[in-house]
C-alpha cells in the first residue's frame, strides 16, 4: 500500500509526532486517573493519525495480472492520401497494414490493443477490411474520439499509424494524459509529381471588366519540361499557358479573365498527369466568382459647386452597377442657413436635405461616401461618429478628395481622423501649386501596390497601368497630406523622385475601407485628352466601385472556403438591425440549394452574441455550387436577406502536398512524451 499524496519519510514521521503531541497537549490538564488519561491520549492520536491517513488517500498497489489490464488503441489513418505509393513502392495503406500488424502482434504479450480507422470519422475496425477512401483525415477529432471513449480506464498508450497530412483545422488536443506514439508511412520528399498548389481570383476591375486569376504550381521530377496550364469557365476552353520550371522550384501565372456577371463562374486550371505522378487528383483546381449582385448605393458630398463635381457626378452616373446620390451646398439662406442642392432617389432625397445624414440608419443605406472639398466644419460631432461606424461597422467605403479637404485642419482631431489612410497631424497645412506644364512634378506615377491593386490598375497589365496614369494631365494642385499609416497602401504619388509625396492612398479599417485622393481638379484629365479617351471615368468608377464592394448587408453570410465534398461545415450568418447595432434574438433559417437543385433548410442558432452571429452546421455532399440564402426575423419583423455562393471541392486537400509529414507527427509525439519512429 501507499499514499497518493506521497511525502518523504521525515514528513510521515513529522504527521506521527504531530498526533501525538496534540492528543498529549489536549488531556495534560485532565482531573483523571493515569490510566485513563493513557487512554483517551491513545484515542485521540489513533483518530487524528486516521484523519490525516485519509487526506493522505491509501492506494492499494496490485501487481499486473495479464496483458488484459492495459490498453493501447491503434489509430490507422484510412484517408485518401494512403493510396499514393511512394517511389513506386506498395501503397501507403498496405504499408499502413502491415505495420500496424506487426505492432499488434508484439505488443500481444504485454497489453491489450484494439484497432481504430480514422479518416473523415473514427471506428473500430480490424486492419483486413480497411480501405483508403477517407475524404479528409481528421486527426485531432480522432484522438479526442478515443480519448473520451477509454475514459477512466487504464491506457498505456496510443499509437497512430498515419502519413500526417491532417487536414483538420482544429488544433491537436492538449488535455492528453497518456504518450501518443507515431508511426510516419511514406516518404518526406515527393519523388514526382505535378500539382496546383494554390489558386485565387482577385477583386473585379472595370476596365474591360476583368478579373486577375492567380496561379502558383510544382513540377517534382520532370526536370525543366514545361508545364502546361489549362484555364476554363465553367467548363468552357479559355486559355493554354506552357510555364517554364525548375525542377521542384515553384512557378506562378496570372490570367486576366472576363466572367459572366449575370452567374456565378467557377474558373479551373489543369495541368495534364504525367507518366510515374504519385498522385493526380492535385493536378486541378477551381475557385468561383461571384456575380456582383446589386448596384452599390454611393453618396457624393461636395462643399460648393465646381467643375470638380460635375464631372465626377457624371462619370459615375453613367455606371449601371452604381445608384448615386448627390448634395452639394451652394450657399447660405438670409439667416445664414446653409443652402443644398440635392440628386437622390425619392426614398432618400428626404435625409439629404440638411446637407448629410442625421441618423445611422439613413447614412448606413448607402455603399459608400465620398466628400469632395469639406472639411470638418461641414458636419456635427455626431455626423463625424456615424460616419467612422460606417466604416468600421457597416463595412463601408470613405473617399476624401480635393485639394480644400486638406487644407488647414482639414479632418484632423476628428473622429474621421484615424479612418484616413494618412497622419493628417503631420504635415504642413498648405497646397502646393503647380504650373500646368511641370508634367516631373504634377505627374502621377503608380507605385509598385499601386500597378496591382483593383482600386488604380486600370489596364489589361500593371505595365498597362503605369502608362496611362503618367500619361494624364498635371492637376491644378496636390494637397500636402501626411505620410501613410500604419498598413495603409500610398497607389500613387506626384512630384519628383526625390520629393513625391501621397496621391492616393487607400487603408482597411474596421470592417470598410478608406481612400484618400489629395489631388485638385482631376477633371482636366477628362477635359485635356481626346474625347474618346475614358481614362477619367475608368479611373473614378473603379476607384468608386472598389469602395463600395466591401459593405456588408444587415443580413450577410460570412465568407466561407472551398469545403470538401461529404464533408459538414459551419457557415455563419452575421445579423443586424438597420443601425448595424447586432441582434441577439433573431430567427435565422438558411436555405441551401444543392448543385442539383435541391433545397435543404437549416435553422441557425445564435453563437456569438457581441457580433450578432448564427451558426449552422450544413453538409456539401457533391462537388460543385452552392447557394446558400439566409432569413432573418424578429417576431413579425423581418430583419433582411443575406446570400452567399459557395464551391465545393474546388480543391483537395487531402492530397495538396502528398509527402510524408513527419513535423505533425513529431510534434504530437514530443508534446505527449510518447517518441515518433518510421515503419522499419
Amino acid at each position: 500500500m501507499r499514499f497518493a499524496v506521497a511525502l518523504p519519510w521525515w514528513g510521515y514521521a513529522l504527521v506521527v509526532v504531530s498526533a501525538l503531541a496534540l492528543a498529549v497537549h489536549t488531556y495534560a490538564a485532565a482531573r483523571v486517573t493515569p490510566a485513563r488519561r493513557a487512554a483517551l491520549i491513545a484515542l485521540r492520536a489513533a483518530a487524528l493519525l486516521l484523519l490525516a491517513a485519509a487526506v493522505l488517500r491509501p492506494v492499494r498497489v496490485l501487481p499486473p495480472s495479464g496483458p488484459g489490464d492495459r490498453l493501447v488503441p491503434v489509430l490507422v489513418d484510412v484517408s485518401r492520401s494512403m493510396r499514393v505509393a511512394d517511389a513506386q513502392g506498395p501503397a501507403r495503406m498496405q504499408r499502413a497494414r502491415t505495420a500496424a500488424g506487426e505492432l499488434v502482434r508484439g505488443l500481444e504479450s504485454t497489453v491489450r490493443t484494439e484497432v481504430w480507422a480514422f479518416g473523415d470519422g473514427v471506428v473500430r475496425s480490424s486492419l483486413g477490411e480497411m480501405q483508403a477512401s477517407g475524404g479528409r483525415s481528421d486527426l485531432s477529432r480522432a484522438l479526442r474520439a478515443v480519448a473520451d471513449h477509454y475514459r477512466g480506464r487504464p491506457l498505456g498508450g496510443i499509437i497512430v499509424v498515419s502519413d500526417g497530412g491532417d487536414t483538420s483545422s482544429s488544433e491537436m488536443p492538449a488535455d492528453l494524459t497518456v504518450p501518443v506514439f507515431t508511426v510516419g508511412i511514406g516518404e518526406p520528399k515527393i519523388t514526382r509529381d505535378r500539382e496546383i498548389v494554390a489558386m485565387s481570383a482577385g477583386e473585379p476591375r472595370l476596365a474591360d471588366s476583368t478579373v486577375d486569376v492567380h496561379v502558383s504550381a510544382v513540377s517534382t521530377g520532370f526536370g525543366t519540361q514545361p508545364l502546361e496550364l489549362t484555364l476554363t469557365a465553367n467548363g468552357r476552353p479559355v486559355d493554354v499557358r506552357r510555364v517554364p520550371v525548375t525542377d521542384g522550384g515553384p512557378v506562378s501565372a496570372v490570367f486576366t479573365v472576363s466572367p459572366d456577371p449575370t452567374v456565378a463562374t467557377v474558373y479551373r486550371v489543369d495541368v495534364p498527369v504525367a507518366p510515374g505522378e504519385i498522385a493526380s487528383e492535385n493536378n486541378s483546381r477551381s475557385v468561383l466568382v461571384e456575380p456582383p449582385g446589386r448596384p452599390r448605393r454611393l453618396l457624393l458630398v461636395e462643399g460648393a459647386p465646381g467643375y470638380e463635381h460635375t464631372f465626377l457626378k457624371r462619370a459615375l452616373a453613367r455606371d449601371t452597377s452604381l445608384d448615386v446620390d448627390s448634395v452639394i451646398r451652394k450657399g447660405q439662406t438670409d439667416d445664414g442657413q446653409p443652402t443644398f442642392f440635392v440628386q437622390a432617389a425619392a426614398s432618400r432625397a428626404a435625409a439629404l436635405a440638411a446637407g448629410y445624414p442625421r441618423t445611422r440608419a439613413d447614412l448606413f443605406v448607402y455603399d459608400a461616401v465620398l466628400f469632395g472639398n469639406v472639411d470638418a466644419s461641414f458636419f456635427t460631432h455626431e455626423q463625424l461618429v456615424a460616419t467612422a461606424d460606417f466604416v468600421a461597422a457597416r463595412g463601408g467605403g470613405l473617399l476624401v478628395l480635393g485639394g480644400r479637404s486638406f487644407e488647414r485642419e482639414g479632418l484632423a482631431a476628428t473622429p474621421l481622423d484615424e479612418v484616413l489612410p494618412v497622419d493628417m497631424s503631420d504635415r504642413r497645412s498648405t497646397v502646393a501649386r503647380t504650373a500646368g506644364d511641370v508634367r516631373d512634378t504634377a505627374g502621377v506615377q503608380l507605385t509598385g501596390d499601386g500597378a496591382s491593386h483593383p482600386a488604380t490598375r486600370i489596364g489589361a497589365s500593371a505595365g498597362d497601368a503605369r502608362r496611362l496614369w503618367a500619361a494624364l494631365p498635371s492637376l491644378a494642385s496636390v494637397a500636402i497630406v501626411g505620410g501613410p499609416r500604419a498598413g495603409a497602401q500610398v497607389l500613387a504619388t506626384t512630384g519628383g523622385a526625390r520629393d513625391a509625396r501621397p496621391l492616393v492612398a487607400v487603408q482597411r479599417y474596421g470592417q470598410g475601407r478608406a481612400m484618400v485622393f489629395a489631388g485638385e481638379a482631376s477633371w482636366r484629365w477628362r477635359m485635356m485628352l481626346p474625347a474618346s479617351d475614358n481614362t477619367y471615368d475608368t479611373i473614378w468608377r473603379q476607384m468608386s466601385r472598389w469602395l463600395a464592394r466591401g459593405a456588408l448587408e444587415p443580413v450577410s453570410v460570412a465568407a466561407l472556403g472551398s469545403p470538401s465534398p461529404g464533408t459538414a461545415e459551419q457557415v455563419s450568418v452575421l445579423v443586424r438591425d438597420r443601425d448595424f447595432v447586432p441582434v441577439d434574438d433573431a430567427e435565422v433559417q438558411i436555405v441551401v440549394t444543392a448543385p442539383g437543385g435541391d433545397d435543404t433548410r437549416v435553422t441557425a442558432t445564435l453563437a456569438d452574441a457581441v457580433d450578432g452571429r448564427y451558426d449552422a452546421p450544413v453538409r456539401f455532399t457533391d462537388a460543385g455550387v452552392y447557394r446558400l440564402a439566409a432569413d432573418a426575423r424578429r417576431g413579425a419583423e423581418r430583419l433582411g436577406a443575406g446570400e452567399r455562393v459557395v464551391l465545393a471541392g474546388g480543391a483537395d486537400p487531402e492530397m495538396a502536398d502528398p509527402r510524408l509529414n513527419e513535423a505533425v507527427l513529431q510534434r504530437l509525439a514530443q508534446q505527449t512524451g510518447g517518441l515518433y519512429v518510421r515503419p522499419d
